[in-house]
């Protein structure tokens, strides 16, 4: 019998039968109610029902066409920037290059012009050749203050290596100089032998049966008590 079943039988005796009370299913008391409460003698119970997702608010199409309108607005401020620079660019010009009063003027009074013309582009040539320079210097003053610092945290770049093909002496030489040659002479540290002393020792030796043969026997042993 299901749990319906049961629930619904005792709903049904508590109606006809004036009050009751037993131990329903999960520990929990079931009382008699009201059969005006109820459509039918079927009970409904409460089930679990799983948490909604929660979603977006914002659909994806809204979302696109607000990336679109982001996108719109970040170029409208690009296109205002340029054109602020290009009117400073011009007014700029306008007031360090004012046009020239060439009328009336005679042959003499144009090459005159022209030389001054000519001394004021040398003039400003020689001053950016100066900020170059002076740029140029400050950029190779950073780079070796970066490099200071590197070595202080002992943080380097390391440097690209190139294999060397390079003999055993040429390096030696190269970190030792001229010691090299001291160093790589491994003969003076060996002891010398005369060959004299080693002749006298294989003399002294000679032939150890003949050695034997000459202490065996009587004459051996009268030679040994002779000694």
């Amino acid at each position: 019998m299901g749990i319906r079943g049961v629930a619904s039988r005792r709903l049904k005796a508590g109606v006809g039968g004036g009050t009751i009370s037993g131990r329903g299913l999960r520990g929990r008391v079931l009382k008699p109610l009201p059969a005006s409460s109820f459509g039918s003698s079927s009970l409904i119970l409460p089930c679990s029902v799983s948490p909604r997702q929660k979603k977006s608010k914002i659909s994806a199409s809204r979302k696109l066409q607000l990336k679109t309108l982001m996108l719109q607005i970040a170029k409208q401020e690009l296109e205002r920037e340029a054109e602020e620079r290009r009117g400073e660019k011009g007014r700029a010009l306008s007031t360090r290059c004012q046009p020239l009063e060439l009328a009336g003027l005679g042959f003499a009074d144009l090459q005159e012009l022209c030389r001054q013309l000519h001394a004021r582009v040398d003039k400003v040539d020689e001053e950016r050749y100066d900020v170059e320079a002076k740029v140029t210097k400050n950029i190779t003053e950073i780079a070796d203050l970066t490099q200071k610092i590197f070595d202080l945290r002992g943080k380097f770049k390391r440097p690209t290596l190139r294999r060397v093909r390079i003999s055993a002496d040429a390096m030696m030489q190269a970190l030792l100089g001229t010691r090299a040659k001291e160093s790589l002479d491994l003969r003076a540290h060996l002891k010398q032998v005369k060959k004299e002393d080693t002749e006298k020792e294989n003399r002294e030796v000679g032939d150890w049966r003949k050695n034997i043969d000459a202490l065996s026997g009587m004459e051996g042993r009268k030679k040994k008590f002779e000694g």
